[in-house]
């Protein structure tokens, strides 16, 4: 996938940080097949639903997003859609691919369904993403919250260096397009326009 890899303008006020986990901790992104799912999902919901994404990461059994639902397209509408289409999705494929974990992951998505009494027969996500708000204001914390979110594969152990990992969008904040497109923040550049502004 090309990524756009604008530096976001300004007139952005607020985004949220996000945690996507998967039921029980289970590690369901293990396989470039079920991770390729949650990239296109991205990707959509960025094309498709005004969505912006300033930074994400994909571990083995959640997501983290740093993100903005634009005008028109409420946070909650754009989560409840994603996590139904993927998990429709990673269904399929479970199905299809060869995991010899298959039998073991359908019967925990679906006693966990049934303790939560869902309509649904399987339940992938766990129901609360815990949105954080952070102002365009706080670059501190936005800095931390994008330096905490690219750091996770590190912290796991997977690579010495955030570019290195292929799921998040430590690439394009090293100047190279990543998987999904993203609006990486230039935060010298939003330092400054908030002094010139006398915002800081």
């Amino acid at each position: 996938m090309i990524n756009k890899n604008k530096n976001q303008g300004f007139q952005e006020q607020d985004c949220s940080y996000l945690t996507f986990n998967v039921v029980d901790w289970i590690d369901v992104f293990i396989r470039p097949t079920y991770k390729q799912i949650i990239v296109d999902a991205l990707n959509y919901v960025v094309e498709a639903r005004k969505f912006t994404i300033y930074a994400w990461v994909l571990m083995t059994n959640h997501l983290h997003l740093l993100a903005r639902a634009q005008e028109g397209s409420g946070l909650a509408m754009i989560e409840k859609e994603f996590k139904r289409y993927t998990t429709t999705k990673i269904l399929e494929a479970i199905d299809i691919e060869p995991d010899l974990r298959r039998s073991w992951m359908l019967q925990r998505f679906e006693g966990c369904s049934l303790s939560l009494k869902k309509i649904e027969k399987f339940q992938l996500w766990q129901t609360c993403t815990n949105p954080s708000y952070i102002d365009f204001k706080q670059v501190y914390k936005l800095q931390e919250r994008v330096l905490y979110i690219h750091e996770n594969p590190i912290r796991d152990g997977i690579v010495s260096s955030p570019e290195h990992y292929l799921y998040s969008s430590a690439t394009d904040y090293a100047g190279k397009p990543g998987m999904v497109k993203v609006n990486v923040i230039n935060f010298e550049a939003l330092r400054m326009s908030l002094l010139k502004n006398g915002s800081a």
